[in-house]
């Protein structure tokens, strides 16, 4: 986290679920929305730039929240039981999509030469969910997931209501 930028503590659960949100609320598909939440929090955890998932988050409905979880699906698709390698360029979005090999569930090694990261998957070693009780998260990344997460909310307006929303009709009232 860098000097002067306000920070709170969430549990790692709020953290992928939050971003999940808000991924959703900034026009990605279920599907992407959850593997960013799956990277955001590798990628929190980790100390990454937390300004990546910002941006990330800007670029919807293009960008690497679409992008990268399908480029990771097709290598992982078309690999064989040895381990899968990668190279990941340098670029805007290099330690984030770093995060989302992070977040698969194999064993995943990264390492740097040349400025290029080269990442291993091992796809004959799962691996179970992280532990992490709790995470640091910057105050203006939470606040503007928090924004975008409110965009999947259905609005409190007697058009809504008039067709249901919150009045008891349904199981999700």
């Amino acid at each position: 986290m860098a000097a002067g930028v306000r920070a709170m503590m969430c549990s790692a659960n709020e953290v992928m679920t939050l971003a999940d949100k808000a991924a959703r609320g900034a026009g990605a598909p279920p599907a992407q929305a959850t593997a960013f939440g799956n990277a955001a929090l590798s990628h929190i955890s980790a100390g990454c730039d937390q300004s990546e998932l910002s941006a990330a988050l800007r670029a919807l409905p293009s960008g690497p929240v679409m992008a990268l979880p399908i480029k990771i699906m097709r290598l992982l698709e078309g690999a064989d039981q040895a381990p899968l390698t990668a190279v990941i360029e340098p670029g805007a979005f290099a330690a984030l999509e770093l995060s989302y090999f992070y977040a698969q569930p194999y064993a995943v090694r990264g390492k740097t030469v040349e400025g290029c990261v080269h990442v291993s998957v091992d796809l004959k070693h799962p691996k179970g969910p992280p532990v992490l009780p709790r995470v640091e998260i910057g105050q203006s990344l939470y606040d503007e997931m928090q924004r975008y997460a409110a965009r999947i909310l259905v609005p409190e307006t007697a058009a809504s209501r008039l067709s249901g929303a919150g009045a008891g009709l349904t199981d999700n009232d």
